[in-house]
């Protein structure tokens, strides 16, 4: 499998995480960030749908926004950088 990365938070001090990648071949993403843990964010989301012991909720900034939709809109032919 070959991940095109797509970016990290710009405004991140550590130059870390959260951070969006996309599998071309299946057009899946990945998210990487600060795992929720917030009981009342947890309930809420598992209102609407249920966690399952291997998944997490993880939360990405909203001035990510250009980020996620430049991967959206990236489409399955291209990769931008592979990892």
């Amino acid at each position: 499998m070959a991940l095109a990365f797509y970016g990290k938070d710009p405004n991140n001090p550590g130059n870390n995480c959260p951070a969006v990648f996309r599998d071309h071949a299946t057009g899946d993403f990945f998210f990487q960030g600060e795992t929720v843990t917030d009981p009342e964010i947890l309930s809420r989301v598992a209102a609407d749908s249920p966690i399952l012991d291997t998944e997490s909720v993880v939360r990405l900034p909203a001035r990510m926004i250009e980020i996620i939709m430049e991967a959206c809109h990236g489409g399955l032919q291209q990769a931008p950088r592979s990892v």
